[in-house]
Formats: C-alpha cells, structure tokens, sequence
C-alpha cells in the first residue's frame, strides 16, 4: 500500500514503511520548460523501409516549434555580453516560430520584443505571438506573390521593416540569421540531446535548412562524437539554391525556409555531406501521413525532413539510422490547406 506526504512516497508493507524520495520537476518558468524534447522511432512511416527514422518532437517546447531554444539562446547570450540591457525593446524578423519563442521569453524577462512578419506566412502565427504579449508588425508581400507562399524578395521587404525598427527603437536586434547563439542552442543542447537518447546510433542526419542553426548546430555535435555521421541539408525543390540549381519555384509552399539566401554564415559547407529536394506534394502528404499514421501533428517542413530521411534510406542508406527534426506543430497550419 501506497501513500504519498510531505512529497515522499510512503510504503507501508506487513508493519513496514519505507520512505522513497519522489523527484520533484519543478520549473520556475516557461524558459527552463524548453527543450529536452522526445524522441520518437517512426515505425509505422518506416514499416516497409529497409532502416529507421528517429524524429525529435520540437513541438513539445512551450512555443510549439524549435525556435524556442534559439530564442533562450540568444536572450541569454546577449544577457551576459551586456548587448541587452534591462528593458530594451528586441526586435526580430520571423515567419512566426523564432517570434513565438522570442515572445515568451521576452515576456517572462520583462523585455518588449516586436515581431516583424510577412504577411504569407499563416494567421495562426500573428495571433500566436499577439496572445504571448509581442507587438506584431506585418509587412506586405510583393505583388507577385501568393499568400502563403513566402518568397526570398518577400523576406528581404521584411528585413527592410526589421532594420528601420531596430534603429528608430534603439533596439536589440535578436537576428537569428547573423547570431552565433542560434548555432550554439543546437550544438549545446538538440545535438547532444539526440545522442544521449539515440545510444548514438545515427548514420545520417537530414534538417531543412531556414536559418542553417538547426543544421549547423546538430551537424557539429553528431560529427564531433562520430565522423562518420553524414549529413545532408534539404531544401524546396526548384528552390535548391544552396545545392547550386538555378531556382525556378521561389514560391514554394514549405514554410519557413528555401528563400533563396547564399548569404547563411551559421551554415558551414564542411559539414554538409549532400543535398535533399523535396517537392510541395511530397512535404505535404508526408506531413499527413506522420499525423494519420504516427499520431505526430507537424508542419510543412516536418513533413519535408522525413521524406528526405526516405529517400536517402532508400538509396544510399539502406538498413541505416537516420535522424530528423520535427520542426513545429500542425497547429501553426490551420488556416492553410494542408489540412483539408
């Protein structure tokens, strides 16, 4: 028989009691909530593959998305450097996952923190960021794009708006393309996170490629406590700009990344061992295959990372582990139509 007081496990078996220790999980905030992640082993995905798929749930960290490491990041770095003084106003451009993590711990940290947003990216975001206390600035798209579907060109209007607010505020800029400590949250923690629960059994790792921290990050800490760990970036097909294909669907669905940037100094061409493509249609019936058949509810660039992981197993890396990042979650997806 069982009792519990006072935080201890009491129990009591033929006139003796013995004390056992509970362990107590206690955070003192949402911040110390991120991270630490599950991972999960997609059998059911990889039931007539010849290898295995392990995907870190990113959605279970308190902004729903990966971002939310690098926002605690960057905060903190930038805390600790004397970049950010008590009550500086930050400022960051976002397709709305960085801005969601930046959100919350701005607000526990009693910092104002204004997101710069362009208006492709889905509404879910914007009210996201609103709720957590983030002044939300929208940012038109050119007049050939089509909503939903962010574009280099859009990206760098919204870089225009970032700046002129960073200078008109006097604000931290939390730039999360320019910033080492976007690197350093996955080198110091997704990476080694990943081993820890992986026995480091990993072969490949694939990671679509947004800002590069993600794969960057990840890719030094596997290639550090294995050399053999290949590594692969994934990008939009006709979007491949990185892998250095001539682009010719800059308006490509996967949000979050593909927007045609050469220019990502966190992304180290040493640690990349080979290029992924993946179409529209192939991101999106993965990403509802993974909620029909996993149960894990995940967005457009999820959906991505694992048909990537697919395909190399199904070439290059037959009977082999390979690793993915479930970005962020099908929630941020409702109004779009990849859940219809």
């Amino acid at each position: 028989m069982f009792r519990v007081f006072r935080g201890e496990i009491i129990c009591f078996e033929q006139d003796v009691y013995t004390v056992i220790k509970m362990k107590t999980d206690l955070h003192p905030s949402a911040i110390e909530a991120i991270g630490n992640t599950p991972l999960v082993d997609l059998a059911r995905i990889t039931r007539d593959v010849d290898g295995r798929i392990l995907a870190k749930l990113e959605y279970f960290n308190p902004g729903f998305s990966k971002k939310d490491r690098i926002a605690r990041q960057i905060i903190a770095d930038a805390e600790a450097s004397g970049e950010l003084a008590a009550g500086q106003t930050v400022v960051e451009l976002t397709s709305g996952n960085t801005g969601t993590g930046l959100a919350i711990v701005c607000g526990i940290k009693g910092y104002p923190f204004v997101a710069v947003m362009s208006k492709g990216n889905s509404v879910e975001r914007a009210r996201m960021m609103s709720a957590l206390g983030a002044e939300v600035v929208l940012v038109d798209q050119l007049p050939d794009s089509v909503p939903g579907q962010v574009s280099g060109g859009d990206l760098e209007l919204v870089e225009c708006e970032t700046r002129k607010i960073v200078k008109e505020r006097h604000a931290f800029r939390a730039d999360q393309f320019q910033l080492e400590s976007n690197f350093r949250a996955h080198y110091l923690n997704t990476g080694p996170e990943i081993i820890r629960q992986s026995g480091g059994h990993i072969d490949v790792f694939c990671d679509f490629v947004g800002t590069g921290g993600s794969f960057a990050g990840c890719a030094a800490a596997f290639k550090e406590d294995n050399p053999a760990v290949k590594c692969f970036v994934v990008e939009p097909e006709g979007a491949a700009i990185l892998a250095g294909v001539p682009v010719t669907y800059p308006n490509h669905r996967i949000q979050g990344g593909g927007y045609n940037m050469l220019n990502l100094p966190l992304l180290d061409p040493a640690q990349v061992d080979g290029y992924v493509t993946v179409s529209d249609r192939q991101a999106i019936e993965m990403t509802r295959r993974l909620a029909r058949e996993e149960g894990i509810f995940a967005g457009f660039s999820s959906g991505a990372n694992v048909a990537a992981a697919i395909e190399l197993l199904e070439t290059s890396f037959d009977g082999q582990t390979a690793v993915v990042l479930i970005c962020d979650s099908g929630l941020k997806y409702l109004s779009t139509d990849l859940w219809e």
